[in-house]
């Protein structure tokens, strides 16, 4: 369909009378009265109709064959009888004059004629410029989408390369006159040259003699000139495609050639600006059409290629986010297409910091390059991408905020001191993974360490930020520890005077130091001055002692946490614990229990639960010294929040002070610090409460405190009254159940042991009843007797609750059950509970019947078979004698040679008391002669 414009009459008649006025051949009124006669032939076609359009390379057939002479119109040029042509036209006629032959009056108007014709032969390419120009305003060239054709000049036989057949951009000329491209006649030379043949002219034939190229400079200006004339008309068409409502064919069509004319040359693609192609190509990036938009990415890209003007003005407003929301958003090839504009823009590092600003662009490059699902060009556009916008180091610090820190470690490591500087800072701000910190401590941990030592102020205070952040993995620290940190750290922190650090950064090299001890190194090996002081050393523990008492809360909390951390180990904590005791700290370090910030107060508690088995007798003395940190304990643990680390630590402490110390233990029962517990221990069986990984050590905890009133039963009506209140027996008969905690069971059947021995004591003792006569006279008939309802062991009224018997409480069972547990110390505890239901002052006999019973004779005489260790071989030997002591089991085990193997080890290697139990259990089963009787006959006789 074609579309012009109706020319405007005035301004072609003002052409005209200019023309005429310039050749004086008409008087000023006559050329306003007569405006030039359109040719009726031509009046409905647009002016050059004949022309052709601009064929592609190799259309020859719209080749034409007039010469390249022309003159100028409005940047156009025409061919010379073209410009004759418009000539003669715009010539006004000849005046006649009546009467006078035409000889006569050419006679007499011959020198002005002359005149005319030379002003007209000067002037003719002006006129003809301003007159097409008038002309070009009234009548436009038009776009066929049918034939895509325009109405421009066309190509000349003479652009044309003889061997190739495309409009040469190198034209030079050989020997024989013929011209060619240059790359295309070096390649006839070299295929026609070899095996010894003569080279000839391709177009002549004509032998050449010499194959120098010489340059036809002026036809390639030709050439260029007429490409650019074409190329500013096409343009100018797809200017008119882009702007208007057209179909989306015919934008795409304008869009590749927009594409295609860029690829040209530098000077198209200034061209395309020139002419306000841009802003409408980028307007395209919102249209609906998916093909539209693909396109318009594509043609931008070659709009961009080399050409920083272009990529300013593609980069205008928010395109640079339109363009960006394709790489999330868009289809598989819009990605593509966006990527590699984003990459062609981010060519011009102007243009890298404007790119990166824009939200979630370096993000989303960041996932693109390192994606398995994209396409490999469109990883790797937005891999290079990445690589130019590093010349941004705000980019970088964002690249390095979303896992990308290779660029920063590289500035980091390379980089200017104040890049260094702005490098290390961010790195202090970020947040990393674990692996990331590990990298970051190995490329650049001994560069953060060298600064640390050597740099001024400020950049020390970035360097130790970032080494904050990289010391907080263990393994990462370990790297760290082999790059030196260690000697840096103990300077800064222990430095006075006008070197030392301000108290805010003597906290970073804290925290750090925190860092480094918490992540288990072998800190003895690792000197910290020439003297060979380690971290360890007592006065290094001193003075970081004397650092926490005169320090604020932050410095306080992190120095506590390398305590901890040293103390944790068992390879170093004996170390500490010597350290603490010489320095006399242990009344100031359980000041902390009651600090009001609570990781001072937790990384106190851990510290002293730590050093607690070591220190218990210590720990005791400074408590009951100040009973109010004791109930800050107590406090801790009866918090409601789940269960913290804090808690099974205040818990742990308070169970490792003596248990035997009655002073503190009436104080816990002052502060109600029982029921608490107590109601805390059913609450954790009960899953009423949550606490993770700290379930365990506090429920340990918890029961090793309420274990402490058992120790203390001896002669004390009030205890014994609160082990009645909480029915005690009950509790830790059903603790034993609690199978794979190993402490659980241990304490619960130490303090069924200590219970138990109150047994014997606390039994009411009931009358025996009367035998009778017939019993009286024949006392051999008579058997012992028990109470009616009275307790077969302890000869009385027993109780659980009351008196603590075991067998009351149906414990036995439960202990027997517990002397097959694999550990030592489970099974030891359990023995020693069973045990006391065979002591003196109980009925021995009723005793090991109990145990018959409950099936627990033959896991003894396993216990003693298997010989674990010399503590709990001591016990089952005592345990054993007791049984034996029943002349029917006696008997029957004295067959049994494992028993008898095990007695006569033990009579064999143990000690004193140990054998001598051990040689009355071999005389029960006769493995040993009883001399004591045969001793009694004789002192009879």
């Amino acid at each position: 369909m074609r579309r012009r414009r109706t020319p405007n009459p005035a301004r072609v008649a003002s052409g005209w009378v200019w023309v005429s006025r310039f050749c004086h051949c008409q008087p000023d009124s006559q050329q306003q009265q007569s405006p030039p006669r359109a040719n009726s032939a031509n009046a409905s076609s647009p002016p050059f109709s004949h022309l052709t359009s601009l064929p592609a390379a190799g259309e020859d057939h719209l080749l034409r064959r007039d010469p390249p002479y022309s003159a100028r119109r409005d940047g156009r040029q025409i061919c010379r009888r073209e410009a004759t042509a418009a000539a003669a036209a715009a010539m006004p006629r000849r005046p006649r004059f009546p009467g006078v032959s035409a000889s006569a009056v050419s006679l007499a108007f011959a020198p002005q004629v002359l005149v005319s014709l030379a002003l007209l032969i000067t002037v003719v390419s002006r006129t003809l410029n301003l007159l097409y120009k008038v002309m070009a305003e009234g009548q436009d060239g038009y776009f066929d989408s049918s034939t895509d054709s325009l109405r421009v000049e066309p190509i000349y036989e003479s652009f044309l390369c003889p061997l190739s057949k495309q409009v040469m951009r190198d034209p030079v000329t050989i020997e024989s006159g013929a011209t060619f491209e240059r790359e295309a006649i070096l390649k006839w030379f070299k295929e026609h040259g070899s095996g010894g043949r003569r080279l000839v002219c391709p177009v002549t034939n004509r032998e050449l003699s010499s194959t120098e190229l010489n340059p036809s400079i002026a036809l390639r200006n030709t050439i260029d000139e007429w490409m650019h004339r074409n190329e500013a008309a096409k343009l100018d068409v797809a200017r008119k495609s882009l702007t208007s409502d057209c179909s989306e064919g015919d934008i795409l069509q304008a869009l590749d050639y927009v594409g295609e004319i860029c690829q040209r040359s530098r000077s198209s693609r200034h061209l395309v600006r020139k002419v306000g192609l841009i802003s409408l190509i980028t307007d395209l990036l919102k249209n609906s059409s998916p093909k539209v938009r693909q396109k318009a990415l594509g043609s931008l890209r070659f709009v961009a290629k080399d050409d920083n003007d272009n990529k300013n003005e593609i980069a205008a407003g928010d395109n640079i986010r339109t363009i960006v929301k394709f790489l999330n958003h868009g289809h598989t090839q819009e990605k593509e297409q966006a990527v590699s504009l984003l990459y062609e823009l981010s060519e011009y590092k102007p243009l890298s910091e404007k790119i990166g600003s824009v939200s979630g662009a370096i993000l989303i490059l960041v996932g693109l390059s390192s994606s398995k699902v994209e396409n490999p060009l469109t990883v790797d556009r937005a891999e290079k991408t990445l690589e130019n916008l590093e010349s941004c180091e705000k980019n970088v610090r964002q690249m390095a905020e979303n896992g990308r820190l290779q660029p920063l470690l590289r500035l980091l490591l390379e980089g200017s001191s104040d890049t260094q500087l702005s490098m290390a800072a961010h790195l202090g701000e970020l947040v990393l993974s674990n692996d990331v910190k590990v990298l970051v401590a190995q490329t650049a941990g001994s560069t953060l360490v060298n600064i640390m030592k050597s740099g001024n102020r400020e950049a020390r205070e970035a360097a130790l930020k970032a080494l904050n952040q990289i010391s907080s993995y263990d393994t990462s620290a370990k790297i760290l520890i082999e790059a030196g940190i260690l000697p840096p750290l103990i300077t800064d922190l222990f430095t006075v005077g006008s070197n030392q650090l301000p108290m805010r950064l003597k906290e970073v090299s804290a925290t750090i130091l925190a860092n480094i001890v918490a992540s288990g190194a072998s800190f003895e090996s690792i000197p910290l001055d020439h003297n060979g002081q380690n971290l360890v050393s007592e006065e290094i523990v001193h003075n970081l002692l004397h650092l926490i008492s005169n320090t604020g809360p932050a410095i306080e909390c992190k120095l506590l946490q390398v305590l901890v951390g040293l103390t944790t180990s068992a390879t170093t904590v004996q170390s500490i614990v010597d350290a603490i005791k010489s320095s006399g700290a242990t009344v100031s370090l359980i000041q902390f229990v009651e600090a009001p910030q609570r990781e001072v107060r937790m990384a106190s508690i851990k510290l002293l639960n730590n050093i607690s088995p070591f220190m218990g007798q210590e720990l005791a003395e400074a408590f009951r010294g100040n009973f109010s940190q004791l109930s800050s304990l107590v406090r801790v643990i009866a918090d409601n929040n789940g269960i913290s680390e804090e808690q099974a630590a205040a818990a742990g402490l308070i169970a490792d002070l003596p248990p035997r110390d009655s002073v503190l233990t009436r104080r816990l029962l002052q502060d109600g610090a029982f029921s608490t517990i107590i109601t805390k221990v059913t609450m954790v069986r009960q899953g009423e409460i949550r606490g993770g990984r700290f379930v365990n050590p506090f429920l340990e905890g918890l029961v090793r405190i309420v274990s402490r009133i058992t120790f203390i039963l001896d002669d004390d009506p009030d205890i014994i009254a609160v082990a009645r209140d909480y029915n005690l027996t009950a509790l830790f008969t059903d603790l034993l159940q609690m199978n794979g905690l190993d402490t659980v069971q241990i304490v619960s059947a130490t303090a069924l042991e200590n219970l138990s021995r109150q047994s014997k004591l606390l039994t009411r003792i009931v009358p025996a009843p009367n035998p009778g006569f017939c019993f009286s006279i024949f006392p051999c008939l008579s058997q012992k007797s028990v109470a009616t309802g009275a307790c077969r062991v302890h000869v009385g009224i027993c109780s659980a609750r009351e008196s603590f018997c075991l067998l009351e409480g149906k414990a036995v069972e439960k202990l027997v059950a517990c002397l097959d547990h694999n550990n030592e110390k489970v099974v030891e505890a359990a023995l020693a509970a069973l045990s006391t239901l065979l002591e003196d002052g109980v009925d021995i006999e009723q005793g090991v019947m109990v145990l018959c019973d409950a099936e627990g004779v033959n896991p003894i005489l396993d216990v003693l078979c298997e010989n674990r260790n010399e503590a709990l071989r001591q016990r089952a030997v005592w345990a054993v004698e007791r049984i034996l002591r029943i002349d029917e089991i006696a008997y029957e085990i004295s067959g049994n040679q494992n028993v008898g193997t095990a007695l006569v080890e033990a009579f064999r290697h143990g000690d004193s008391r140990t054998r001598q139990i051990a040689e009355r259990a071999l005389k029960h089963v006769d493995k040993l002669p009883n001399f004591s009787g045969i001793f009694s006959k004789m002192g009879a006789a």
